[in-house]
C-alpha cells in the first residue's frame, strides 16, 4: 500500500489539531482553576512554581510546539513528488513508511496501515535525506532497502 499523500497530510493535520484543541482545552481549564481559587501563582518561599502555574506553562510550550509543527506540515508540497528523498517525501521501506515533514511519529491511515512522520531534524532523516528507490541505509545495525519514494 502507497499512502496518498493528501490523505496523509490530512491525516497529520488532523492529529495535529487534536494536539492544539486539547492543550487549550486544559490551559482555559488550569486558568480557571486558577481564577476559582485565587491560587497563588507565584513564587513560594522554596523558589518552587505554583503547581497550577507550572501546569499552565506545561501546556502553553505543547501548543506551542504543535502551532510550529502544524506551521511546518502546511510548507509541504502535496502534489510535488521528487525521486530523491527530501522534505516532503514519503518513502516506502521494507519494514515502513515514513513522511519527510514534522515529528509527529505514527499516525494511522484510513486503511489500517501507519505511517512514522519525521522531521528533517531526525537522525533517520539525515540516513535517507538524497537517497532514491534501490538504495539502502542503516537502522539499528540492519541494512534496510528504499523501496519508492514518493
Amino acid at each position: 500500500m502507497v499512502p496518498n499523500k493528501i490523505q496523509l497530510f490530512n491525516n497529520c493535520l488532523d492529529v495535529i489539531n487534536k494536539q492544539i484543541s486539547r492543550y487549550k482545552a486544559e490551559m482555559d481549564s488550569v486558568k480557571e482553576s486558577m481564577e476559582a481559587n485565587d491560587t497563588h501563582t507565584d513564587y513560594d518561599e522554596e523558589g518552587n512554581q505554583g503547581e497550577l502555574l507550572g501546569n499552565f506553562e506545561k501546556y502553553a510550550k505543547y501548543l506551542d510546539t504543535a502551532q510550529t509543527m502544524k506551521l511546518t506540515l502546511n510548507k509541504v508540497d502535496r502534489e510535488h513528488y521528487s525521486e530523491t528523498i527530501k522534505f516532503g517525501s514519503v518513502i516506502e521501506t521494507e519494514e515502513n513508511y515514513y513522511f519527510i515533514a514534522c515529528g509527529l511519529g505514527k499516525v494511522q491511515m484510513d486503511d489500517g496501515s501507519s505511517v512514522f512522520v519525521i522531521s528533517t531534524e531526525a537522525p533517520i532523516y539525515e540516513k535517507l535525506k538524497g537517497k532514491k528507490a534501490g538504495e539502502t541505509f542503516v537502522l539499528n545495525e540492519k541494512e534496510i532497502k528504499i523501496l519508492e519514494v514518493h
